[in-house]
């Protein structure tokens, strides 16, 4: 099957699963040529998540208007280089892992005014090769109640991943434990979790956003 059909399978599946509240699937596009995004968009996708910034300026610069043609993520870590090149394009970014980021996200999303929708990344599985607050540094960052929305930079929820062994039993309960951190915390806040080895377990425990590349677009080349 082509992408398009590949994408609506998913879609259908999601819905049937979960028919109230069916999440946002977020068509991963990292390192896929430039044809096959032209061919999700004319078959209907609108989300896409790139992990890397500049390849999404380079994919995604030409191919429409943001958030009427398409709707970009940053799926990947933020780093203080990648802050400024979000303006224009970019409408959500799932990696914040500091609050010296967050800040300089605010800061820069309310000078070019605009709009961004970001996740906190929380790291639980404790594993140096992934990003992201611990439980105990978003816990108080949490009741601290500062103010984590601005007027153009505006707070989602919260994203988090399994852990890279792929073990279906600790990734079940690394989501139910964000899910039950967003219940106690960020009640109306959103989850951005599940990916195409885990998406159906991200499904049962609540999450909001999948982000599926290789189910959708295929190995990449």
């Amino acid at each position: 099957m082509g992408v398009s059909e590949n994408y609506r399978s998913i879609v259908q599946e999601l819905e049937s699963l979960k028919p109230e509240g069916t999440p946002t699937l977020i068509a991963v596009s990292k390192f896929q040529p430039k044809e096959k995004v032209q061919e999700a968009i004319s078959g209907g996708v609108i989300h896409f998540g790139e992990n890397r910034v500049q390849e999404g300026i380079e994919k995604f610069s030409d191919l429409g208007k943001p958030e009427k043609d398409f709707i970009l993520h940053h799926i990947g870590p933020v780093q203080s280089s990648h802050i400024r090149k979000y303006s224009g394009l970019y409408s959500f970014v799932h990696g914040v892992g500091s609050q010296k980021i967050l800040e300089e996200l605010k800061k820069r999303m309310d000078q070019d005014r605009w709009k961004i929708r970001y996740f906190l990344q929380v790291n639980l599985t404790h594993e140096d090769s992934k990003s992201g607050f611990s439980k105990e540094d978003i816990m108080e960052l949490l009741l601290k109640k500062e103010t984590l929305s601005s007027e153009f930079c505006v707070l989602e929820g919260f994203m988090t991943m399994g852990p890279s062994s792929g073990d279906l039993e600790e990734t079940r309960k690394v989501f139910r434990e964000i899910s039950d951190i967003r219940k106690e915390f960020l009640p109306q806040g959103k989850l951005s979790m599940g990916m195409s080895g885990d998406y159906k377990i991200a499904l049962e425990e609540g999450s909001d956003y999948l982000r599926i590349g290789t189910a959708i677009f295929g190995e990449r080349t």
